[in-house]
């Protein structure tokens, strides 16, 4: 299992963890994270799971993919470090990830 710390817009910290090979989205919805509503199911046809990475985490996440980016265009207060949770893959180096959701999702 790998864990994954999701801060709240409210300051509020809920820890989760998901199984190797699901996406961090994923991992939100069957854990009931709050503001990740994946309206798209997964798709990267919407924005609706909207994370910002931890900077500690950045370089072990990676960049979005062009797909990702344009989909990233239609996320409210995009960031350096904005990534849809859809397209992040949970594996042992992820173990820990530490990501936060955005106000207007919350």
């Amino acid at each position: 299992m790998v864990k994954v710390t999701f801060t709240l817009h409210d300051g509020t910290v809920r820890e989760a963890e998901g199984e190797e090979g699901l996406t961090v989205m994923e991992t939100a919805v069957r854990n009931d994270v709050p503001g990740i509503d994946a309206d798209c199911g997964g798709a990267c046809a919407c924005a609706t799971c909207h994370v910002y990475v931890d900077e500690a985490w950045t370089g072990k996440v990676g960049e979005p993919s062009p797909m990702e980016d344009s989909m990233l265009d239609f996320a409210s207060e995009r960031a350096d470090n904005s990534r849809l949770s859809c397209q992040i893959r949970l594996s042992a180096a992820l173990d820990g990830l530490k990501v936060a959701v955005p106000e207007f999702q919350g």
